[in-house]
């Protein structure tokens, strides 16, 4: 069976040869492009769809371009989201917007996963995460009712160890999360939120997570864009118990306020 021929526009298609170039190191940080009448002669395209490929990437801050020198790889390499339970605020490093907290209905997805009973609201903390004050994340964190009310966690303000260690405080400490992690166009809200290039999909990681006799205490659907950023799973026991699955995973930071 012949595979469908690839649709997207000449210059997205070389876009996406030449990203993948400097995702791999095979373009470095701070190497020049090749120029545009050699990229011409390589892709066998025509100026102005080379001048629109570069374009997209500069838009996307994969390239600079610098008068009268030509266009070069950023200085720096894909930043990795650190995934820690909890990414403490400093200076020029992680902090955090709460947008929202609210009592809500559930998304169907996660009032399943939290086996939420039909019509009854859980505890919503909606989050924007940053670094060194550029958009990197928006979350969406959601806690049964029964365990959130009147808590830390349905407060309007940032919690002090963020939501792990309010999770403790309640009594139903972090044992275990599940992930799922799909790519998408985003949203207009998202896009907008993270600050998003045009064609740029986000990752979205929705995160179960459990505490003891596996019970549902949170589900979390993080999204980031898919440009700039890498995923970091680590091996990592959770605090307290060696032997416990891992607790690190992309985005868990943004659970933090």
């Amino acid at each position: 069976m012949a595979r469908r021929p690839d649709p997207r526009p000449r210059h997205q298609q070389i876009a996406a040869e030449l990203r993948a170039e400097i995702m791999s190191g095979a373009l470095r940080p701070g190497e020049q492009l090749p120029s545009t009448p050699q990229l011409v002669g390589r892709f066998e395209a025509a100026n102005a769809t080379i001048q629109r490929a570069l374009q997209s990437l500069k838009d996307e801050g994969f390239v600079r371009g610098h008068a009268g020198k030509g266009v070069f790889v950023r200085e720096r390499r894909q930043f990795v989201v650190e995934a820690t339970a909890y990414k403490p605020p400093t200076t020029g490093g992680y902090s955090y917007e709460l947008l929202e907290v609210s009592e809500t209905p559930p998304p169907y997805d996660v009032a399943t996963a939290l086996a939420t009973p039909d019509g009854e609201n859980v505890v919503l903390r909606h989050r924007l995460l940053l670094h060194d004050g550029e958009p990197v994340e928006l979350s969406w964190s959601y806690y049964p009712l029964d365990i959130a009310a009147d808590s830390p966690l349905s407060s309007r303000k940032k919690i002090r160890g963020g939501a792990p260690q309010a999770l403790a405080d309640l009594g139903f400490p972090e044992r275990r999360f599940e992930d799922r992690i799909s790519v998408r166009q985003p949203t207009l809200d998202e896009a907008e939120g993270l600050d998003l290039p045009a064609d740029v999909p986000v990752f979205r990681q929705f995160r179960m997570v459990y505490s003891d006799s596996g019970r549902p205490v949170e589900v979390s659907i993080l999204i980031k864009g898919g440009h700039l950023y890498e995923l970091s799973y680590r091996d990592q026991p959770a605090e307290g118990r060696p032997d416990a699955p891992d607790r690190q995973g992309p985005g868990g930071g943004s659970r933090s306020t």
